[in-house]
């Protein structure tokens, strides 16, 4: 068996280009005959196949270090620090942040930074509160958004439909228009709040409607049906606790049966007509009424004035005789001759033409009172012969 080792051990040296090993010591001393040996046995070789050692391969592997031990710490710290940092959110002036821990309602964040703990810890949800949807009713915009825009519109006539309190059917089309009252109930209380918005909507009007005349509804019953549908659709999402609140609801379009739409154009225009003629009337008297005011006040005005001069000149006219009756009273002679001086200066005084007369020619004279368009008498023939 010797010369299989020695031949093995050669073919391995040239395989790897080194020099033979040395022959084991006891192969080189001489075999004593009829003695038994044991057969050397081989040393045992590395993975590589190079000789030479008795290390263990899975003790070196044990032994083996990263080149830093804290770097794992660091990656696992950096990670953490990630995920904590993943928690910082903001929210917009038009939000409120709604937080949930673990599922469950915990807080409402108003505007502005916030932090809150990273999923699955908390969750975030920040609806637009102050932003105004728009739910048609009776009809749909062709091709436009949520917000109004006036366009082509789709009537729906099942949703338009409805009956009036005096038995008539009546097409109407309207819009609410409404925003997120309470963040809180519009997301976890309701699934659909667009669907429950129209269909609340559509009850109530329906409701509206059906205490109403059709004569009112179509022509000046428009602002009181908003303002009961407002009210009452308040009142039904408040009942199902949606969080919404009603801005407006507006009357788009309000219209009979299209058999008989003709008749009741003609009922509408004779109420305008109506309604025309009562403004006119009305603007007639405004532009009246203040000028007759005005004269009557000039009026009043008047008299009082006339009354105040006659009360006055009857005082000073009352004050003027009696200061002549206490002077007729001292001097009576006297006071009756200057009277009667005063009358005939005041007489005389208009007369264009003065004739003077003694006693004897004034007793022989005519009086006569000249009237115009008249010619003086003729004198008597009997004077004209003296």
């Amino acid at each position: 068996m010797n010369w299989d080792w020695d031949k093995l051990q050669e073919k391995r040296q040239r395989q790897q280009g080194g020099n033979p090993p040395p022959r084991p010591q006891h192969e080189a001393e001489p075999e004593d005959e009829g003695q038994d040996r044991q057969p050397p046995r081989a040393k045992r070789t590395s993975f590589n196949g190079r000789g030479g050692g008795n290390e263990n391969p899975l003790k070196k592997l044990s032994q083996l270090r990263f080149p830093n031990g804290k770097g794992f710490l660091f990656v696992g710290l950096g990670v953490v620090a990630l995920w904590l940092l993943s928690g910082i959110y903001i929210i917009n002036p038009d939000e409120e942040g709604v937080v949930l821990r673990f599922g469950k309602y915990d807080r409402t964040e108003g505007p502005g930074p916030h932090y809150a703990w990273p999923a699955p810890i908390e969750s975030v949800y920040k609806p637009q509160v102050t932003q105004v949807l728009r739910s048609e009713v009776g009809f749909r915009s062709v091709g436009q958004s949520a917000t109004f825009q006036q366009g082509q519109v789709r009537t729906v006539s099942e949703e338009a439909s409805m009956l009036t309190g005096d038995e008539n059917i009546v097409n109407v089309q309207f819009s609410v228009q409404y925003k997120i009252g309470d963040p809180v109930q519009y997301l976890f209380n309701v699934s659909a709040p667009t669907a429950l918005v129209r269909n609340a909507a559509e009850a109530a009007m329906r409701e509206v409607i059906g205490n109403s005349q059709i004569d009112s509804a179509i022509t000046d019953g428009k602002l009181k049906i908003q303002s009961e549908a407002t009210q009452l659709l308040q009142t039904i999402l408040d009942r199902y606790g949606a969080g919404i609140q009603v801005l407006a609801v507006q009357l788009q379009d309000v219209h009979p049966p299209q058999e008989v739409i003709d008749a009741f154009k003609d009922v509408a225009s004779a109420r305008e007509d109506k309604s025309r003629i009562i403004n006119e009337a009305e603007a007639y008297r405004n532009e009246l009424l203040p000028k007759a005011r005005g004269q009557s006040a000039a009026m009043l005005n008047e008299a009082e004035s006339y009354q105040a001069l006659r009360v006055r000149n009857a005082e000073g006219e009352t004050a003027r005789f009696d200061a002549l009756s206490a002077e007729h009273s001292k001097a009576p002679k006297v006071t009756e001759q200057r009277l009667y001086y005063e009358a005939m200066e005041d007489i005389l005084a208009g007369a264009e033409e003065k004739v003077l007369m003694d006693g004897p020619a004034a007793s022989r004279a005519l009086p006569y009172l000249t009237l115009p368009g008249l010619s003086a008498p003729a004198a008597p023939k009997a004077l004209e012969k003296k």
